[in-house]
Formats: C-alpha cells, structure tokens, sequence
C-alpha cells in the first residue's frame, strides 16, 4: 500500500487497526505519503495473534490448529504476494493518485469525518464486488482461487494472498478517486484488509447482534466452504450488509468443509499461485470458437459450452463431511527444518522492508529473488516433490545461494551476532543437501 518510512504505530494502535477501531484524528493525514505501511507494521501482531490461536485451539481441542505443511504454505503465499510493494506502491493505489491528479471532479476534506465515513463505505463497498467478480469471472478467480486453496480454517489461511489479484481489484476502487483524496483512501484500503485477518478462525462462534450488520468469523467460515449451501456466499469485507442487501448471504449451518471444489493437492508456492492460469490457457485451447474463448475467460470457472454463465450446481462434486486434506506425510525433523528456514527467510524479508529506502534496486531484486527460491524450495520439501532426494538438488542450490549472496552483503540477517552462527548453519545444510544431491544423480544415471 502507501510506502514512506515514518514511526511505527504503537501498540495500542496496533491492536485497534486490526479491529478497524482506530479513531479519524489518528488516521487523517494530508499526503498519501505520510500515511504508514499499516500492513507491513501488523507483522508482529499476526505473529502474536498466531501464537494466540495455536494456544488457544491446544487447550480447547487438545490439538493444534495450524498444520506445518498448509500453514508454511499460507504464510509463503503472504510473504510472495507483498514482495511488488518492495519496489513500487501497489496497483492499487498507483492507479487511484494518477486519476485523482488527473481527473477529480470534488477535492473533499481529508480531515473531515464524513470523508473518513464515505470513504469507508466506499472501500468496504468496492471490496464487496471485486470480491464478488473474482468469483464470478474466471480470469480473477486464477488469481483468488490461492486465498481459497487452503484445506484448513485458521489465521493463517487469512494470510494466503494471491500475487496477481492487485492487477485487476484496482479497478473497482477508481470511481472514488474522482473525489476522494489518495491519503483518505489509502488507510482504509489497508484496514479493510487487516479487519479480515481475525475473521479467519474456527475459535470465534455466533457473536449475536454483530452477525446481523458486520462480517463474522461464523459468515467468512461459510464463504470459504465448499458446501452446496456455500458456494458464492458471503464475499463481504467488513459489513455483512451488501451481502444482505444483494443477496449473496447465508447463515453457517451444517459442518464447513474448506477449500477449493476441485483440490490442487499440493503445497508448492508457485504452483498454488498460478495453476488455474495454467487450466485457463489450456481450456483456452481445447475450447473451439472465438466467443467461447472469450467466454473461457470472462465468464464463470465453471462454465463450458452450452452452460449457463457460472456453470451447473449439479456437477460441482458432492460434499459427504468425511474429505480428508491433502497431507503427506513429513517427519518431524523435516518439519522443524522448514519451520526454521522459514524464520531465517522472515527476518531477511522484514529486515529488507525496513531498509528498502537505502538499498539499491539490484540488491533488492537480488533478496526478492533469494526469498522466492527459499518459499519455492521450502514447498517441495513439505510437498515431498517426486522424493525428497529430487527437492534436496534444489535445497542445496539455494543453501548455496544463501551463503553466496550473505558474503557479499545481499543477504543480512535482522540480529548481526547471528551472522557466523547462521554461516556455519547453511554451511552444513549445503553439504547435507548436496550429499542427497549427489545421491539422487548417481541413481537417476543408474536407472
């Protein structure tokens, strides 16, 4: 979102942005780039909140509510989908400085709490039918489709973000730039993302009244499930209300089963970011006829020749409440490697955020580049990808980058006291992976 490097939120503020409670005299500023980098400053707080829920779900259920195979794979899709905002401001808001500049009717009051109100409403409103389009429209469902792949229902399902859907949202937004200030419009297209993290637990029932006006842990459970009663139900961002009012909404009944109609079995990153694009071009394809091309495209996923514009209820696949979640098995071992790897990448990943303004465009292309290879990496060990012998080439190619890329200051770790320590670390997973490596050529030449 807005990018300028200025004083974190306190922590008071902090907790209140997440609940979109923060009061106009704390969030009225004159400049889009004044406005903080709310998003990237609620790291700790989505880490806290993490914590919080594993804890919780631990004593309530006796069990964890975060697996290491689906939970690495939402937080890798978070990281990847922030990496654009490293380089330049979102499409988003971009788009919406340039027709504010160029085009606005009406200059409304930055610091008028009727402006902080319409702006609101408008953003919470245009959110509603991106959402809903990216549903509806195959093109952006390719990219939505990521935030729905998870097979589980916890907070870090909220974080798995699509890279690509910023490049087709911005449109919706524009109509309130021709009299809505960019500086207005820029904290509550972050709040109306951060309001959407909480909702993603199963921890939180009914909450009453609230069910009746804002959007709920209990409506966002429906909206991800892929029940019959689910299906494009409830794409609200903080007001239920549009829901209500368009008639898209349904109340949580029977067991939410979560996820895709049509699971794509797999914990690789990029292969969860980009697969239907995949389906759509080879449809695209095999689909005779220009307007059924064009149709393949901006109609619904489930559409085909002679279909109706979002497809047949009756073909989707039956829901029998006994769907098992794609979860090879990993031992444990080889889930604390990741988790740790993992940690390693989000301290090169904040560490780069906090000192972008200072870093030349190569070094931050050469990091962006090191995180993508550590989250792809990372997927194929968790996806035990054609044996782990195949994964381990790639894990000792990036164990090898990681060590190359550090020496020559590409890389810096947050704490400088970790620099040896974490040195003689991937030292020895170089040597470990590449003993694998070496391993899986000898037989493959074998063979």
């Amino acid at each position: 979102m807005a990018v300028h490097e200025n004083p974190a939120v306190s922590l008071s503020q902090g907790i209140r942005m997440m609940f979109y409670v923060m009061a106009l005299n704390e969030t009225a500023f004159r400049n889009e780039e004044e406005v903080p980098d709310y998003v990237q400053q609620a790291t700790p707080l989505f880490i806290g909140m993490l914590v919080l829920e594993f804890l919780l779900s631990w004593v309530k259920n006796g069990r964890a509510a975060i697996r290491v195979n689906d939970g690495i794979t939402s937080l890798s899709a978070g990281v990847l989908s922030r990496l654009p905002g490293v380089l330049a401001k979102s499409v988003e808001l971009s788009t919406y400085i340039y027709v504010w500049n160029n085009y606005r009717l009406l200059e409304l009051p930055w610091d008028s709490p009727w402006t902080w109100w319409l702006t609101f409403l408008g953003v919470d409103f245009g959110y509603y039918w991106v959402h809903r389009l990216s549903h509806e429209v195959n093109i952006m469902w390719a990219a939505h489709q990521v935030h729905h792949s998870s097979e589980d229902y916890n907070l870090t399902t909220a974080l798995r973000q699509s890279l690509t859907q910023q490049y087709a949202s911005w449109l919706f937004y524009l109509p309130m730039a021709l009299l809505v200030p960019p500086s207005v419009f820029a904290v509550h297209i972050q709040f109306n993302l951060l309001y959407q993290f909480w909702i993603h637990t199963e921890l939180v029932s009914n909450l009453g009244p609230v069910e009746l006006v804002m959007n709920t842990p209990s409506h966002h459970r429906v909206h991800h499930g892929e029940n019959s009663y689910c299906i494009d139900k409830n794409y609200a961002g903080t007001l239920i209300i549009w829901d209500r009012i368009f008639g898209t909404f349904a109340p949580e009944r029977e067991k939410v089963i979560y996820g895709l109609t049509h699971p794509i079995n797999t914990f690789e990153v990029l292969w969860v970011q980009f697969q239907h694009y995949v389906h759509i071009w080879n449809t695209l394809w095999d689909t005779p006829g220009i307007t059924n091309k064009l149709s393949v495209i901006f109609k619904g996923p489930g559409w085909g020749p002679g279909k109706p514009r979002l497809g047949l209820p009756e073909e989707l696949p039956e829901i029998t409440g006994k769907e098992v979640p794609h979860n090879p098995s990993i031992p444990v071992a080889l889930q604390a490697y990741v988790m740790l790897q993992f940690l390693l990448m989000l301290g090169i990943y904040h560490e780069m955020f906090a000192t972008k303004a200072i870093l030349s465009q190569i070094t931050l292309l050469l990091r962006i580049g090191y995180i993508t290879l550590t989250l792809t990496c990372l997927g194929f060990l968790i996806d035990q990808r054609q044996g782990l012998p195949d994964a381990a080439i790639w894990e000792s190619i990036r164990c090898l980058t990681f060590l190359a890329f550090h020496r020559f200051g590409y890389v810096k770790m947050v704490f400088a006291s970790l620099t040896i320590p974490t040195e003689m670390l991937f030292l020895l997973c170089t040597v470990y992976w590449g003993s694998l490596s070496r391993q899986a050529v000898a037989k493959a030449k074998h063979h």
